[in-house]
């Protein structure tokens, strides 16, 4: 079969062991894959149940990053959950269980127990809000293009909720600097997830003590017209059309994931 974005990310991990900007672009692939998570029988919206296999690595479920993957692991149709990376990674944290990811396949890799506490640990660490006066701002000066990269990468995921983010260098009151994006015309609802889109982002581009500050415009607000003559464009892709709405599938709401037991 063709090879996916998570085959990539993992070959580049898997080629320079010791690259750490590799290796967190492979975990912020993996954050946000949809995974077919193999199961012993058929789920429910709120329960699961994982094939637990023994591997002298020690316990692991085995997650595919496509359908036909895990047919042919499986040699035929078998149950299965699909669910993101970061759930998967969520529920297994603590459990002293890692996951096997495309096994059967080439690539594939056993990832330990402690990857999966790291990675929810990771994900786990929201925005922090703040209140500060923006005096001036500047195109972005100095700014790591892993960082832009890593923000393009998520920024991709986050259609329609809202029509564009803007990023530029910003002068404080108080004499401080930094870079903010800012989120124009953001729907209802969404702020706290662009936020996080934002802040992991910044987490995977492996920058350390960086600091990125978000804010909510909207396209009226003269502070998005200063911004957008001098800002770095990050334009959301449209909102995919409605269709119609269809029973729940097991896992299929990120907001309700299922428990694994």
């Amino acid at each position: 079969m063709t090879a996916t974005p998570l085959d990539a990310a993992l070959n580049d991990m898997v080629a320079a062991p010791a690259d750490d900007a590799a290796r967190l672009r492979f975990y912020r692939a993996f954050a946000d894959a949809e995974l077919f998570l193999l199961l012993e029988e058929e789920g429910t919206a709120e329960t699961l149940v994982p094939r637990v296999f023994d591997l002298s690595e020690g316990a692991v479920l085995l997650a595919f990053d496509a359908e036909e993957r895990l047919a042919a692991f499986a040699e035929g149709p078998a149950p299965y959950a699909a669910l993101p990376g970061r759930i998967i990674a969520g529920q297994l944290a603590g459990q002293g269980i890692g996951l096997g990811l495309n096994l059967g396949s080439d690539p594939s890799i056993i990832l330990p127990a402690d990857a999966m506490d790291w990675l929810a640990e990771t994900l786990s660490g929201g925005p922090i809000e703040t209140a500060a006066k923006p005096l001036a701002f500047a195109a972005p000066k100095g700014l790591p293009e892993a960082l832009a990269v890593a923000l393009a990468d998520k920024l991709s995921r986050a259609g329609g909720l809202a029509a564009t983010a803007l990023l530029a260098a910003v002068e404080y009151d108080g004499n401080r600097h930094g870079h903010m994006l800012a989120f124009v015309d953001a729907a209802e609802g969404a702020q706290e997830a662009l936020a996080r889109a934002a802040a992991e982002a910044l987490t995977f581009s492996g920058l350390e003590a960086g600091e990125l500050d978000v804010t909510f415009l909207s396209a009226s607000d003269p502070a998005t017209r200063s911004l957008a003559r001098v800002a770095r464009v990050f334009d959301l892709p449209a909102p995919l059309r409605a269709e119609p709405a269809a029973p729940e599938a097991p896992g299929s709401n990120p907001d309700r994931p299922p428990r694994l037991r």
